[in-house]
């Protein structure tokens, strides 16, 4: 009788090459899909986080408020608003999740971190209100990663007429009429950041006439904040 004949040597390792092949192809895949997987749910963090930063800073630029947070001997030499390019300090009421015990002082500031720069929240009760109580608590990181980082403000002149952005906020008796906000994160964050354009909506030329003495027209009122982005965009 014929002995049967079993597989050699060289098809054994012939198969088991092939299928050493095929399974390092489907663990490639496999980790590539984890990984894919795996950005997405960081880009969603990342945009969530991003568009809750975005909301909460427009929605507390918008409520600031006629309030002096400084006040020397005059009554009418109060500070209402600090602004520079990487900082500004206001009053506006906060997020009962965040603050309570009504008007508080404000402080939006671009400092270093970790990874790039931070920009950050601190406040403090607008009564009895000192300086150093901004920094009795550590500040609330709003956002991270952050390569550029800037603020700028449009006011209105004597005559009721917008001016250029500045970098530096002079009139620190009155509100400006508009607060931008450009931002620009590092490489390891794959969003970008929204126009932040918000339009202060009380009228400042109301503190500024009792200031100044003069009668200034109503800036806030004849001007919507499209308009404003708009003659921006133009001027860059």
């Amino acid at each position: 009788m014929r002995r049967s004949r079993g597989f050699t040597l060289v098809e054994i390792l012939l198969a088991l090459g092939l299928m050493s092949m095929l399974l390092a192809l489907a663990y490639g895949g496999l980790r590539a899909s984890t990984r894919a997987a795996d950005k997405g749910q960081a880009i969603l963090q990342e945009s969530g986080r991003i568009r809750m930063a975005h909301q909460f800073i427009r929605k507390q630029l918008n409520q600031m408020a006629l309030l002096g947070f400084s006040q020397e001997d005059d009554p009418l030499d109060r500070t209402v608003f600090l602004g520079e390019a990487k900082k500004i300090r206001f009053v506006a009421a906060m997020p009962g999740y965040l603050g309570f015990g009504g008007p508080q002082v404000q402080e939006l500031a671009v400092v270093p971190g970790e990874k790039g720069q931070m920009l950050v929240l601190s406040h403090a009760l607008l009564q009895g209100f000192e300086e150093q109580n901004l920094y009795l608590r550590d500040p609330i990181v709003l956002l991270d990663k952050i390569e550029y980082a800037e603020f700028s403000f449009l006011g209105i002149d004597d005559e009721g007429n917008l001016t250029a952005w500045v970098n530096q906020w002079e009139e620190t008796a009155t509100l400006p009429e508009s607060v931008s906000l450009d931002i620009q994160f590092t490489e390891d964050v794959y969003l970008k950041w929204p126009l932040l354009t918000a339009s202060v909506r009380i009228d400042p030329s109301a503190l500024q006439e009792l200031v100044s003495g003069t009668d200034l027209a109503p800036g806030s009122d004849n001007t919507s904040i499209r308009d404003i982005v708009k003659r921006r965009r133009n001027q860059n």
